[in-house]
């Protein structure tokens, strides 16, 4: 924490949203999983949670949609899950030696009523489920196999380098897309300051991990405080200079 105990405490109370609670690291539970987005996961861009090309921002093909109970209404964007196919469930279709893989949440996998939840409608409520890209689903389980039980856990998200600060929108309605975020992945809280507002200012998330600005900022340098689902904090200082533009990218030094 780079805040005095008390001020960072007030903050998480203001605008720190009410699903957070404590991630078990260590629990395998049962889920099952399918895959999208064709060999190369081109289909798997963009997605609901607002991360556009996952190639260039490191996500890679390590991703995956999640389903209804999981996605959470996007508080879940940026989580990571250990996965691994059931051998003792399904022994044809899960590979050898039953590894794992790490998949960060992207996406979400709606429901489809017109389908029963145990023939098509995979997403459907109350499943668990991983709709994986195709390459990802492939070191766990054969092309063939299409829809495997799995069991998965949740895990800390490994990222280099610090969070990234996406600035769009325009004077009166700016959005701060935020990822590359490591731990918990999954941000419940943002809050920003400019160099002559000199206070924070919650932001509203507005879909998936796009935050809203009640504020107009421009002119100002911005710094910006993030908070995961866990409560861990990070605050980063003059992370967009001065003369901050739409459409730009902004580093953070920490993660």
């Amino acid at each position: 924490m780079d805040l005095p105990l008390l001020f960072a405490a007030t903050v998480v109370v203001l605008f720190l949203s009410p699903e957070v609670g404590a991630q078990d690291y260590g629990s395998w539970q049962d889920a099952h999983a399918t895959f999208y987005g064709g060999s190369d996961a081109s289909g798997t861009m963009g997605g609901a949670c607002g991360y556009g090309n996952l190639y260039l921002q490191g996500y890679g093909v390590s991703t995956a949609a999640l389903s209804t109970a999981l996605f959470n209404e996007g508080w879940s964007c940026g989580s990571c899950f250990e996965l691994k196919c059931n051998a003792e469930a399904d022994p044809e279709w899960c590979l050898p030696g039953n590894p794992s893989i790490v998949v960060t949440a992207t996406n979400f996998c709606p429901p489809n009523f017109a389908l029963p939840s145990d023939n098509g409608g995979w997403c459907n409520p109350p499943r668990e489920h991983f709709d994986l890209s195709q390459p990802a689903f492939e070191l766990i389980a054969k092309y063939r196999g299409g829809i495997v039980p799995v069991q998965y856990r949740r895990v800390p998200c490994e990222r280099e380098g610090g969070i990234h600060f996406s600035i769009n929108g325009h004077a009166y309605f700016m959005l701060v897309l935020v990822w590359n975020v490591g731990g918990a992945g999954d941000v419940h809280a943002v809050a920003v300051m400019g160099s002559r507002t000199r206070r924070w200012q919650p932001l509203v998330r507005n879909w998936g991990q796009n935050w809203q600005s009640p504020d107009v900022l421009l002119g100002q340098s911005l710094s910006f405080m993030v908070t995961t689902s866990n409560g861990d904090t990070v605050t980063d200082y003059d992370v967009a200079p001065q003369d901050w533009k739409f459409g730009q990218t902004f580093v953070g030094n920490k993660n």
